[in-house]
């Protein structure tokens, strides 16, 4: 095995960023065999739990403290926010810890994913259930920040090695963004999954709660009409059947994951266990700077989308008119998403992975702009979603589709540090949970400034103006940001065909220096 230490000499015909490969590296080189068609739909599959349940979470969990377990805004904004920010510790301590561990029969990143899923399902059931109504408020908020708290720790263990699994699933350069595509394919249709299966079951129970604002003293659940208690009571129990549901699913995922994906150790991932203290991993993967501008651009491009996520439900609810309606909307996003990432793979294919970015994304601006003014169309929001739609398929493909080529280019000018490639992962995973909280953070607190309350069944103008701002304004100038920043990042398609070249030369070295250390 390669030593996983400084002061190894660099592998002959590579190159450092800015110069050529080695004259004649890409002739008489081996070729690495193909990677089966099976095994990108599998590892594909295995991603399925991840936007499952963070999507549910990301579409419903605001409207659900606030409406349904009726928490005060900010005691949900702290939930929601707290929640992410214990990811800053758990993504990265999991990448670390995945890095340290050692490589088993079942190779080093599968035991993570199956050894936490058991947890993850648990915990992903209690984050929907209610306790009783005359529990304290300070003790449902406990209950649901530690329910959060240990959903996320679990899903941190299954999601960080899972994206990890992409370096080393085999084949070449081609064949590992084929394996992301099918991947983010699989994942925005697990998103309409568990999505769709979350509206329908609640989405209706919604719409009954928002009819019984007909009731004389003009507020929702009051206790001394009981019609309205069977309401809630029904909308709560829903909540549930949802998370068993989209858990079992879950569950089949992972044994899919597990029977049809071995890991494949490469040329400069040899699956060891690093031998470099948890700081200075984090210096060096940091001071990276292709990983940096990345991470930046992908840091404000995720807290756009899902600022206007996680205000969707409330927007449609409270400010458009579309009570009850939401989830189809919902519904037609996803599934154009769904049906969008062969194209936009084309179009990477075709013109380049920075192009495919900037036009996904200048997509779904008019749209946000439009569902802004509008009001009662459902019509128009159909036509504004599907918009929505295809930029959303750029977001769940460029920026996964983007992240191993700057792990490559971290390996190629970095020989002397092996096995971070989990590190690399582990801080990318942390920066999308990071801004899904903050995004529901921001938009709960602004809802609390702005005197929003659960129990009004209209709203006042400075509540509407606020879900009107969160759902444009603050999205397109975020997006502006992370295409400003993206603009810096530097690998294009001519430094990825030279990243190729070198590759393929240090794969052919290290099999003729270790023949029997790279077999699987």
């Amino acid at each position: 095995m390669l030593p996983d230490r400084p002061g190894r000499a660099p592998l002959p015909g590579l190159t450092h960023a800015g110069g050529s490969p080695a004259a004649g590296s890409s002739r008489g080189e081996m070729q690495l065999a193909p990677l089966p068609f099976y095994r990108k739909l599998c590892y594909a599959i295995g991603g399925a739990p991840y936007q499952m349940t963070g999507n549910a979470l990301g579409f419903f969990l605001q409207i659900f403290l606030l409406d349904v377990v009726q928490l005060e805004p900010f005691h949900s904004s702290l939930i929601l926010f707290l929640g992410r920010a214990w990811d800053a510790v758990t993504d990265p301590a999991v990448g670390f810890l995945i890095s340290k561990s050692p490589r088993r029969r079942l190779g080093k990143l599968i035991p993570w994913i199956v050894s936490s899923t058991p947890f993850g399902v648990v915990f992903y059931c209690l984050v929907w259930s209610t306790p009783s109504d005359t529990m304290p408020v300070s003790l449902k908020f406990l209950w649901y920040l530690t329910m959060y708290c240990f959903f996320q720790t679990s899903m941190s263990c299954y999601h960080v090695p899972y994206s990890s699994l992409t370096m080393f699933l085999g084949g070449n350069q081609r064949d590992r963004d084929s394996a992301t595509a099918y991947r983010m394919g699989v994942e925005v249709f697990s998103t309409l999954v568990g999505s769709g299966i979350q509206g329908q079951i609640v989405g209706g129970y919604h719409a009954s709660m928002m009819k019984s604002c007909s009731v004389p003293n003009g507020t929702l659940y009051n206790s001394t009409f009981p019609g309205l208690t069977d309401t809630l009571e029904n909308t709560r129990k829903a909540y549930v059947i949802a998370s068993v549901v989209l858990g079992s699913l879950y569950c089949m995922a992972c044994l899919i994951l597990f029977l049809g994906v071995k890991e494949q150790p490469g040329p400069l991932s040899p699956l060891g266990k690093t031998q470099l203290p948890f700081f200075h991993s984090l210096r060096i993967i940091l001071g990276h700077l292709p990983y940096v501008w990345l991470l930046g651009g992908f840091l404000f491009m995720s807290l756009a989308f899902q600022i206007a996520q996680g205000i969707f439900a409330f927007f449609c609810t409270h400010a458009a008119g579309l009570a009850g309606r939401f989830q189809h909307l919902v519904l037609i996003m996803l599934v154009v998403a769904s049906l969008s990432i062969p194209f936009w793979q084309w179009f990477l294919v075709r013109f380049g992975k920075k192009t495919a970015v900037f036009v996904g994304l200048s997509l779904i601006i008019p749209a946000l702009i439009v569902i802004t003014l509008v009001r009662h169309n459902f019509l128009l929001f159909v036509f504004m979603v599907i918009l929505a739609g295809c930029s959303m398929a750029v977001l769940y493909l460029l920026p996964w589709s983007m992240l191993p080529d700057a792990v490559d280019d971290f390996r190629l000018k970095n020989p002397n540090y092996l096995n971070l490639e989990a590190f690399f992962y582990s801080f990318y995973v942390f920066f999308n949970k990071f801004a899904g909280g903050l995004s529901l953070g921001i938009s709960t607190m602004s809802l609390h400034f702005a005197g929003y309350r659960a129990s009004d069944c209209t709203h006042n103008p400075s509540v509407i103006l606020t879900l009107q701002i969160l759902m444009a304004p603050v999205p397109i100038t975020l997006l502006l940001i992370a295409m400003a920043i993206l603009r810096f990042y530097p690998i294009d398609e001519e430094r990825r065909k030279q990243m190729r070249v070198e590759m393929e030369a240090a794969s052919n070295w290290v099999k003729n220096e270790n023949p029997g250390e790279t077999k699987p």
